[in-house]
């Protein structure tokens, strides 16, 4: 396994990270153990979840992805610095007024939240799940600078930012002199670029922040199970958005690839992702130890110049 600096720190996590939000939903407690063990076993060190996972299921209070990981870790009896766990605030979590969002209010109380479901005094990377736009910027990043300070949390980022509300938030810290974010968790994927690369990409190539991107097989699309005509997805995830010729046309140059290497769908699609300049970790999402060692053959695997100009050609956005 390949370690890689998050963005300009010096921590090291692994190429691929170990998502989580499938943990208590389409995987129950059982289901995934085995999972996160297998790939702590292959090397992965990183592991990414938030709080309100998954809490859009009947009867999940959310919290439930958090619980099941630090059950894992003591149950495995992993020393916990051999675990890079990044989690999320943000979400609500509860029905109270307080319970959602980046106020100071609400930061101080969802991080104890999950640093007991979680079982541990720390949280390598606290990441804001989505922006606040109810809350100054300031407000919420002297808040995360406490937590750092205050050794609760070691690193901070954020996910599901526009560039320039990115920017706004840099500039602040270094305006005010506290703890920055180093990392940007972005969608994007094969079928789903435009979002990250046309402004975002070159953000976080100036300002050193780390790439994590989620969602990079587009939810099963780029697992290769689905067809041109078919209407029923079977997934509980919204694989349909793809259902275009735009989506169809990227499908089938992965498919054509794969073909050649020897490869699944699956496994070139992430290797695209890590053979991309400025990708940090792409988070996969497996459900079964199936999944799991088919997206573990991608942890080697880069292209070559001309498989990736064949995959960017299919795909471009512009």
């Amino acid at each position: 396994m390949e370690y890689r600096k998050l963005g300009r720190t010096g921590l090291k996590v692994s190429a691929l990270c170990m998502g989580s939000m499938q943990f208590g939903w389409t995987a129950s407690e059982d289901e995934s153990y085995p999972i996160l063990t297998r790939s702590f076993e292959a090397g992965i060190n990183f592991i990414d979840t938030a709080d309100i996972y998954s809490r859009w299921v009947a009867g999940n209070p959310g919290g439930v992805a958090e619980t099941i990981i630090g059950n894992w870790i003591k149950r495995k009896g992993i020393p916990r610095h051999e675990v890079i766990i990044a989690t999320k605030v943000r979400g609500k979590v509860g029905d109270a007024p307080n319970d959602e969002g980046l106020s100071r209010a609400h930061i101080f109380h969802a991080v104890e939240q999950s640093l007991r479901r979680l079982q541990t005094d720390y949280i390598d990377l606290y990441q804001t799940h989505w922006y606040d736009d109810q809350t100054p910027i300031e407000e919420t990043l002297i808040a995360l600078n406490d937590l750092v300070r205050q050794g609760k949390v070691r690193y901070i980022g954020c996910s599901n930012y526009p560039a320039w509300r990115l920017m706004q938030a840099l500039w602040t810290s270094d305006k005010l002199g506290l703890a920055r974010f180093d990392s940007l968790q972005p969608h994007y994927n094969l079928v789903h670029r435009a979002e990250f690369e046309r402004e975002l990409a070159e953000v976080c190539r100036t300002y050193g922040l780390g790439v994590i991107p989620y969602s990079p097989l587009a939810g099963g699309f780029l697992s290769g199970k689905y067809r041109r005509g078919q209407t029923e997805t079977g997934s509980q995830r919204n694989v349909s958005r793809y259902f275009t010729d735009y989506g169809w046309k990227v499908l089938e140059a992965v498919e054509e690839v794969a073909r050649q290497r020897g490869a699944s769908v699956s496994q070139i699609a992430l290797a695209w992702m890590l053979t991309l300049p400025g990708i940090t970790s792409p988070i996969m999402g497996p459900r079964s130890l199936e999944q799991l060692e088919d997206n573990l053959g991608a942890a080697d695997l880069r292209l070559t110049d001309e498989e990736m100009e064949k995959l960017n050609e299919a795909s471009r956005w512009q």
